[in-house]
């Protein structure tokens, strides 16, 4: 019988976010338990330091650059270089994961964030049966109490927490479905994007922690140079250093309770042995800008940028008696795998048509053998809003090279040696940082990916 699915995918969520990665502060008992029943990846990425690209990403099987969506969905910025153009939304002409699901015998459900366009490219153009909050926003527009402002979220209770309120309708999809049928739930929650908006108990609990521990009394940032995209070079980035912030550690808490709401029904529904449960991230923790609520230390930067802290990502998969419990893996692993995964652990051939960058990841999960990879890439050509500049980057064994476009700068790390990225390997090895900027050459030309071009009206 094919395995029902169930993939989460939080917003923004960082690699040390949770206590089975390392945190001290946030608290995320089920998430630790489900890590305890399953496998846990140390080296999964998000396909982009930003969110839509990746989305498209998980969707299509492809590196953000050969499905054209290289920058979250709106955003544009100009600095020393021009922005590149990219597409606005998922193209309509991508044979998505939930279409191929569908096609397969499953029943597809869409909950919660979309943020890959509109109209003709919302979920129900993409495969999926059924959406509940998914529309063009890239977070709820009134914020985390109701009334949010999202399309078909119309009907609650005033003052209703969404990530609540998003777990019950994918339990009551659940409870509702056709048990003749298996389905796919495509949880994609809003949190913990910004607004960092929480129940005020739990607020309250983590304040009294972070004084517990003395956090309140330690400096939590450091003020760094000012934004290099000219819409914010007024401003400095304003790097969080420790993990502190009561609000934010309360919104992790309560995505991980309603975690464990949603795994309790699959128990209740006798479907827990029958289900692959796959939970991650859209890109690195928000760490440099924006109100900076957490620190993905001992990763460099977070979200937006092209170090480690920018797309490195927590990533836990469960299925009782394929996956063996308490596992890990150290293969790197990134978003366009989820695609060919999914399709093989359902029973399902790869789509013949479609071109895909992934790589089938139920080898790694049954613990049977390694991939044959030779490297992974990234292409982000835009400013972020967060302190990142237009670069791309690729990960081949425990290189990591990152060539930043502003000035033609490459820069070599050895990840296993050290994590942080603080020693420039570049001027050490030349002669593997020529061999890797060639492979990253032949790969952007491959992808026909876009470089952004000088800005003629650059006011420094």
């Amino acid at each position: 019988m094919k395995p029902n699915i169930v993939f989460i995918l939080l917003d923004d969520l960082g690699w040390k976010d949770l206590g089975c990665y390392g945190s001290s502060f946030y608290e995320t008992p089920v998430l630790d338990r489900l890590a305890r029943e399953g496998m846990s990846f140390s080296d999964a990425y998000a396909s982009c330091p930003v969110c839509s690209p990746t989305r498209a990403s998980v969707l299509t099987g492809k590196y953000p650059a050969t499905v054209g969506v290289t920058q979250y969905i709106g955003g544009h910025a100009v600095g020393k270089l021009c922005d590149v153009p990219y597409f606005h939304a998922l193209p309509a002409s991508e044979h998505s994961l939930a279409r191929a699901l569908g096609e397969g015998g499953y029943q597809t459900w869409h909950v919660g964030k979309w943020h890959l366009g509109n109209r003709i490219t919302k979920p129900q153009q993409h495969g999926f049966d059924i959406n509940i909050g998914g529309a063009e926003f890239g977070h709820p527009p009134k914020g985390y109490f109701a009334p949010w402002g999202l399309p078909g979220l119309e009907d609650f209770e005033e003052g209703e927490y969404l990530t609540d309120r998003l777990t019950q309708d994918s339990i009551d999809l659940i409870k509702t479905r056709d048990t003749q049928k298996p389905f796919f739930l495509n949880l994609w929650h809003y949190a913990v994007h910004t607004p960092i908006q929480a129940p005020e108990d739990l607020v309250a609990k983590y304040e009294a922690k972070a004084r517990r521990l003395g956090l309140d009394q330690q400096e939590s940032f450091v003020e760094g140079d000012h934004f290099p995209c000219e819409h914010k070079s007024d401003q400095r980035i304003r790097r969080r250093v420790i993990q502190s912030d009561p609000a934010y550690a309360a919104m992790i808490e309560n995505l991980d309770t309603n975690i464990g709401r949603l795994l309790d029904v699959l128990r209740e529904e006798d479907i827990e042995g029958d289900t692959l449960v796959v939970f991650t991230s859209d890109n690195g923790g928000l760490a440099t800008a924006e109100g900076s609520p957490t620190s993905n230390a001992p990763l460099a930067e977070g979200k937006g940028w092209m170090y480690e802290g920018g797309t490195r990502e927590p990533l836990i998969a469960r299925w009782p008696g394929v996956i063996s419990a308490s596992s890990s893996c150290r293969t790197p692993v990134t978003s366009t795998d989820f695609y060919p995964t999914f399709l093989e652990a359902a029973g399902l051939p790869p789509i013949s048509e479609q071109h895909c960058d992934g790589t089938n990841l139920m080898p790694l999960l049954r613990g049977e053998e390694e991939l044959e990879r030779e490297a992974i890439f990234w292409h982000y050509p835009h400013y972020s809003n967060q302190g990142g500049t237009p670069g791309c980057s690729m990960r081949s064994g425990d290189w990591k090279l990152i060539e930043f476009f502003e000035d033609g700068k490459l820069e070599l790390y050895n990840l296993r040696e050290d994590i942080g990225e603080s020693r420039d390997l570049a001027s050490v090895e030349p002669e593997r940082t020529k061999a890797m900027k060639a492979q990253l050459d032949a790969w952007k030309l491959s992808v026909e990916a876009q470089i952004p071009k000088p800005n003629p009206n650059y006011r420094g």
